[in-house]
Formats: C-alpha cells, sequence, structure tokens
C-alpha cells in the first residue's frame, strides 16, 4: 500500500464514523421539553411556596413582635402576588420555547 492510497482510507474511515456517529445522535423533539402536566404541578408549586414562605415570614414576624395577625395577612397576600409573579414568568418562558420549536419546524419544512 502506498501513503497515499493509506490516506484515502483512513479519510474514508473518518467520514464513516462522523456519519455512524450523527445518525446515533437524538433529534430533539419539540414536544419533549416539557408537558402539560409537568407545566401544571410547577406552577402549583410555585404558587403554593409562595404562600407557604409569605404565612411563615408573616406569622414569624407577628410571633416576634406579639402583635395581631397583620403581618400574616400582609406577607401572605404578597406571597400571593409573588407566587402568581413567578406562574406568570414560567408560563411566558414555556411559551417563548414553543413559539421558537413551531418557527424552527417551519423553517425545516420550507
Amino acid at each position: 500500500m502506498t501513503e497515499d492510497d493509506q490516506k484515502q482510507r483512513l479519510s474514508q474511515l473518518e467520514e464513516r464514523i462522523e456519519a455512524a456517529k450523527k445518525a446515533k445522535q437524538p433529534k430533539p423533539r419539540a414536544d419533549a421539553d416539557i408537558s402539560g402536566g409537568e407545566l401544571a404541578w410547577r406552577m402549583v408549586i410555585e404558587m403554593v411556596s409562595g404562600l407557604a414562605i409569605g404565612f411563615g415570614i408573616g406569622y414569624g414576624l407577628d410571633r416576634l413582635f406579639g402583635t395581631i395577625p397583620i403581618f400574616l395577612v400582609l406577607f401572605t397576600l404578597l406571597g400571593l402576588v409573588a407566587g402568581v409573579k413567578v406562574m406568570l414568568r414560567s408560563a411566558k418562558e414555556v411559551q417563548e420555547k414553543q413559539t421558537a420549536a413551531n418557527a424552527a419546524e417551519k423553517d425545516e419544512r420550507d
């Protein structure tokens, strides 16, 4: 075998290896990112955790200062607002991902 023949066979082998690697790579799916059930549970957890943290802070401050449950009500409402804000941010994030996936899918078809 000549040196040129060896180089040619080596380059062919490298091309076949690359083709095999590309064929084995998983293809991303647009719907595999996050399902509706996962999104719903994520939003429920965000809401409950916001309420629980606000309730805990308010209860702790009321116990510390010995006041009527004014801090409890105030921080529970703030926790509710924070939970809703985080839920809206999550929904916007998922919507942007779906829009980008739909646009990429449309570009592939064109």
